[in-house]
């Protein structure tokens, strides 16, 4: 169903963007990956086989979005993984502007992306946009991204309504094994990886191929919107 589509995501040079891209590529779709650094890019496109191209911008400038989708035109599913790397901090102590940058870099760039790229997004198409599981089981240390996450779920399921026909649903990930995580010593990250993989009932922590499932799902089944899809292995039951 995706055969000869023109799939655009934006996040799409590392992580679960990437394996996104993958998919949907390995699908037959034409698939459009965007992100902020030309090295990532021109990487990203050397590991995907298909109809694919790739676009250097950054997404936190309003403009630039709407130039964007002005040059690129009609397309058939708008994927926007912006996420971020977001530290613990004390809700108390931390300074309102970290609280900032977060909505900034995640919740800002989600929304300026759906209004200026929904405009192409052709009858029968999709949006998917990126929240978290800290918006329905949030941690010590994370409110400003509970709060972040929370926003753009109700973002979500307003603009399935907004937008109809044209279906809007969103992801919440839980741990999944990606770059962010790489400027965590290895040592550390895999012992965390470990702990948090004993507890959970798949008895692992997500890859981005089980994300990117879940995209290739929402492009293709007609009759999902305004939903909040899980994937996080049953951490929030534990």
């Amino acid at each position: 169903m995706l055969q000869g589509k023109k799939v655009v995501i934006v996040g799409g040079s590392s992580g679960i963007g990437l394996a996104g891209a993958r998919a949907a590529a390995g699908h037959g779709a034409h698939v459009v990956i965007v992100g902020r650094s030309e090295k990532k890019l021109q990487a990203a496109l050397e590991q995907i086989t298909g109809n694919i191209e790739g676009h250097a911008l950054d997404f936190t400038v309003e403009e630039n979005i709407r130039q964007f989708f002005g040059k690129l035109g009609n397309l058939d599913h708008l994927v926007v993984t912006a996420g971020g790397n977001v530290s613990p901090s004390s809700f108390v102590e931390a300074e309102t502007s970290l609280a900032r940058s977060v909505l900034e870099g995640k919740f800002w760039v989600q929304y300026n992306t759906a209004k200026h790229g929904a405009k192409y997004v052709n009858r029968g198409g999709s949006i998917i946009l990126f929240s978290g599981l800290y918006s329905r089981k949030p941690s010590k240390g994370f409110v400003a991204l509970a709060a972040n996450n929370g926003a753009i779920e109700s973002l979500g399921r307003a603009l399935a309504i907004e937008f109809a026909p044209i279906r809007v649903n969103v992801i919440s990930p839980g741990l999944v094994e990606t770059p962010i995580y790489h400027m965590i010593p290895e040592e550390q990250r895999i012992s965390m990886f470990a702990s948090v993989a004993k507890n959970l009932p798949v008895g692992r922590i997500g890859m981005p191929e089980d994300i990117a499932e879940t995209m290739l799902y929402l492009m293709q089944n007609g009759y999902t919107t305004g939903s909040v899809i899980y994937v996080e292995g049953g951490a929030r039951i534990i």
